[in-house]
């Protein structure tokens, strides 16, 4: 796929699957870079991903740099773009969560700002939270980097495609978007990347068979925040 494809299939269907994304030797030494954050994660922590990987782990750092992902990134946003926050999911036996569909509406950054039309607030891993405005959020997209098989028993993300295009929706007005079309499971095998706009609805079942699911989860901006705020992490 083209960047100009990529790029045309975001604006249209709000994700794309990209099956062969970064080198299997990267893969591993990612998995071995994260064992130390994953092992001192509790089970409560990884349900809600683990945080802060931009911050903690330079191989996130790096990855997020790569040019398999920056070229990815750029071809939505353009070749400004930063990577602003990377999470690290897995489900296992004991952190096999359910995801209720929604839409990715909080960014990170470096300390609370009463802004207008900035809010509510909230806190996570210790990193002030807050919802900006929706032009902000319609000029991001997350890279979704799978560091194992992601297939139909491991809880893959369910997205519904088109949705990014109605702004910030309310939790009334999710029915009808599952009456209207068939949610598709992204199903992405390992080293390949899942590329979705914030504003898709997405949701997960909670894995049928077990096993490990790890996702490197890379959200990108192009541009500053209002009002003074700034952004948590900046690569």
């Amino acid at each position: 796929m083209t960047s100009e494809e990529l790029a045309a299939r975001i604006e249209r269907e709000g994700f794309a699957i990209l099956p062969r994304g970064i080198p299997p030797d990267t893969a591993d030494a990612l998995l071995h870079a994260l064992r130390a954050v994953s092992e001192e994660s509790t089970a409560s922590q990884r349900r809600g991903g683990v945080r802060n990987l931009l911050e903690n782990v330079p191989a996130v750092r790096e990855l997020a740099r790569s040019a398999p992902v920056r070229e990815v990134a750029e071809s939505v946003l353009g070749p400004h773009c930063f990577a602003v926050r990377g999470l690290l999911f897995d489900k296992t036996p004991d952190a096999n969560w359910k995801v209720i569909w929604h839409q990715d509406l909080t960014v990170a950054v470096r300390e609370r700002r009463d802004v207008p039309g900035c809010g509510p607030w909230s806190e996570k891993a210790g990193v002030p939270c807050v919802q900006p405005p929706t032009s902000v959020l319609e000029d991001m997209v997350a890279v979704r980097v799978h560091l194992d098989d992601c297939g139909e028993d491991n809880g893959p993300v369910r997205v519904l495609a088109g949705s990014h295009r109605e702004g910030r929706l309310s939790s009334s007005s999710i029915p009808g978007w599952l009456e209207r079309g068939a949610p598709v499971d992204c199903l992405v095998p390992r080293c390949g990347l899942l590329v979705m706009r914030p504003l898709l609805l997405h949701a997960s079942s909670p894995a049928r068979a077990p096993a490990h699911r790890r996702v490197i989860h890379l959200e990108f901006a192009a541009r500053p925040l209002p009002g003074g705020l700034e952004w948590h992490a900046s690569v």
